[in-house]
């Protein structure tokens, strides 16, 4: 109910999923809005898409938290509430993203061992896939939550994109050691001494050190760590970039001549394959990495597209033991973060 053209995309979305998978969708809010959306898509609520009425809705101008505690019949709330119960296994909204955070942080609940969840999302690169985190949910971490970040995102490197000893980079503004800010150099120092000192049975990947903005695209690194507060300019820079420049190279073609014209429909497949890349709608949306279950955040001016492949991704996540993986990770991994000379046993 939260998002820009609600709720007619996600009940479009919705529908595209049920048709591509065997899923049970459960749409919630405002039955009353719902329903004709379904009726005029010549759908009907069933056992594969059936409609949850709430009386509430969470809106972006709430406070996250006074929104989460306050509406407790809001759609977003009544959503995180079914998977918390079990009764559902994900949840998908394109709405407030603080509340979001939020929902996942009251009811849900953190993983064992992890401080802060965090949003991560897939940039594609020059060589495949590289994971971000986090795009938004922390603007000002401390170096452990970090470190943290580090692990998890390696994990879902690992699950999620085939990589099985990911290289992990941490965002900077130059590759020399005295570069960054009070933050990074201390997640660095962090890391880097952590790499030295990985005990027999430690969640193996490989940190890189800093890396810059322009590495992400090279595809030199499988996994990027930075605050909420980078990483949410650097997405938002990335998609006006991509936008800017299809929407350039579209008035060049149309103000060119004839062979302009030519070249661009010879272009066309390859053209078109490279906006599949670059569209956010391939991949739907973000989980929120470090709750107890599958939560995903989608862009609020997501469409139908985006929403199904949310729907689809979320199927995936819930299937991939993702949670599991994680927890044992981030307590096997402990050491990194935990007080110098505590004794740690990472297990097997």
């Amino acid at each position: 109910m939260g998002s820009d053209q609600g709720p007619h995309v996600e009940v479009a979305g919705a529908l595209e999923a049920i048709s591509a998978s065997e899923l049970h969708v459960v749409l919630v809010g405002d039955e009353s809005k719902i329903e004709p959306h379904l009726r005029a898509m010549g759908k009907a609520a069933s056992d594969r898409i059936s409609i949850r009425h709430t009386t509430e809705v969470i809106t972006t101008h709430d406070a996250p938290s006074m929104a989460v505690k306050g509406k407790k019949q809001s759609s977003m709330r009544v959503c995180f509430d079914m998977v918390k119960s079990g009764e559902m296994d994900a949840v998908i909204s394109a709405g407030n993203s603080g509340a979001m955070m939020a929902c996942g942080l009251f009811v849900l609940g953190r993983l064992p061992g992890v401080d802060r969840p965090a949003i991560i999302t897939t940039f594609p690169t020059i060589k495949g896939e590289c994971a971000i985190l986090d795009m938004g949910a922390n603007v000002a971490p401390k170096a452990q939550v970090l470190a943290q970040f580090a692990v998890m995102g390696a994990v879902y490197a690992r699950l999620q994109h085939g990589k099985p000893n990911p290289r992990v980079g941490l965002l900077s503004n130059g590759s020399e050691e005295h570069k960054g800010t009070v933050l990074t150099r201390e997640t660095h120092s962090m890391l880097a001494k952590a790499a030295e000192e990985r005990p027999a049975g430690a969640p193996q990947f490989d940190y890189v050190g800093y890396v810059e903005g322009r590495d992400v695209f090279r595809g030199d690194v499988d996994v990027v760590v930075t605050d909420g507060f980078t990483g949410n300019v650097l997405l938002k820079g990335c998609e006006g970039v991509v936008d800017a420049v299809f929407k350039m190279v579209k008035a060049e073609i149309m103000g060119g001549g004839p062979l302009v014209k030519l070249g661009a429909m010879l272009m066309k497949p390859a053209l078109r394959k490279l906006k599949r890349k670059t569209d956010y709608a391939e991949t739907g949306g973000a989980p929120l990495l470090g709750v107890t279950g599958v939560a995903m955040i989608c862009h609020g001016g997501s469409g139908p597209k985006a929403i199904k492949n949310a729907i689809l991704q979320a199927e995936s996540f819930a299937r991939s033991g993702l949670g599991s993986a994680l927890t044992s990770d981030i307590e096997k991994s402990s050491y990194i973060w935990a007080p110098r000379g505590a004794a740690q046993d990472v297990g097997d």
